[in-house]
């Protein structure tokens, strides 16, 4: 190593805690010693992992309050020591959301080898009532593929491995991988409705949607203007529908809801509008 060298990381050393500069790079900012000057992520890091997995540092990283080499750095974690993967299971531009000690922040991805992921769900069947409940579901089930005709998914999040892949033009589609769900099948779960509707890692799919537009004991319509959040909304006419979680927003206009979207889409949570035949139902008790 020259002289040069030696110089910058002596610079580095005695500037730790403060943000990086315009002119870092991800290897150099956010390693202090033993940089891999590729900043790549590793094969097993680099589609994501599971909520709760184990990483363990490469080398002394740093640990920011945000995805960028301009946030604070809130700490830095010792060479060897490891983390935590905390809220999110995908990476942000090579970042991932991570707790050490404790402390909670983001560190750069390709810094961090993959010790162990959960064997069993590190959130379980998310069992809280009512609304809170409802959408905490929802959330679990994100990522995930869109399954015509089921409902399962994995609390603790998807992965590239576990998401499962959609492909060609429903119901005449394929389907590869053991978790997914499709519009009905979803919401059925977030309101542990039906069969097996307790439990999101058992397959269900008890209703369609010509189900719950009609009445029922566990479900009643109410008015679209008085939608609020862990109400659904759904149409059927002509032999198609659809439903989905409102959580937000303008329940004439934009609005933030949780739904199975489609082949190409998967689950996901989105701003979107819905047209005049939604009605808007809600669960009993909610």
């Amino acid at each position: 190593m020259n002289t040069l060298r030696l110089a910058v990381l002596s610079v580095s050393v005695a500037v730790l805690g403060c943000a990086g500069t315009a002119g870092d790079t991800a290897a150099e900012g956010d390693l202090l010693q033993g940089a891999d000057e590729t900043g790549t992520l590793t094969s097993e890091l680099s589609s994501g992992v599971a909520l709760g997995s184990t990483l363990r540092t490469t080398g002394n990283l740093n640990l920011r309050t945000s995805p960028s080499l301009s946030a604070q750095v809130r700490l830095v974690i010792p060479s060897g020591a490891t983390v935590t993967t905390v809220n999110v299971t995908q990476p942000s531009g090579g970042w991932y959301n991570v707790k050490y000690n404790g402390v909670t922040g983001w560190s750069y991805g390709s810094y961090l080898n993959l010790v162990s992921q959960p064997s069993t769900p590190t959130n379980p069947t998310p069992s809280s009532t009512g609304r809170d409940g409802a959408i905490n579901r929802a959330k679990s089930g994100v990522g995930f593929s869109y399954w015509w005709g089921h409902g399962r998914w994995i609390p603790n999040g998807a992965t590239s491995s576990s998401k499962g892949v959609c492909t060609g033009s429903c119901p005449n589609c394929s389907h590869s991988g053991s978790y997914g769900a499709d519009c009905s099948g979803y919401v059925g779960k977030i309101w542990q409705v039906g069969s097996n509707g307790g439990d999101p890692t058992i397959d269900g799919h008890p209703y369609s949607t010509i189900s719950f537009v009609g009445s029922n004991s566990q479900w009643s319509t109410v008015s679209r203007s008085n939608a609020v959040r862990g109400d659904a909304f759904v149409y059927n006419q002509n032999g198609a529908g659809h439903i989905f979680l409102f959580e937000s927003g303008d329940s004439w206009g934009s609005m933030w809801a949780y739904e199975a979207k489609g082949c190409s889409y998967g689950i996901a949570h989105n701003l979107r509008t819905a047209s005049s035949a939604y009605k808007v139902i809600r669960r009993a008790g909610y």
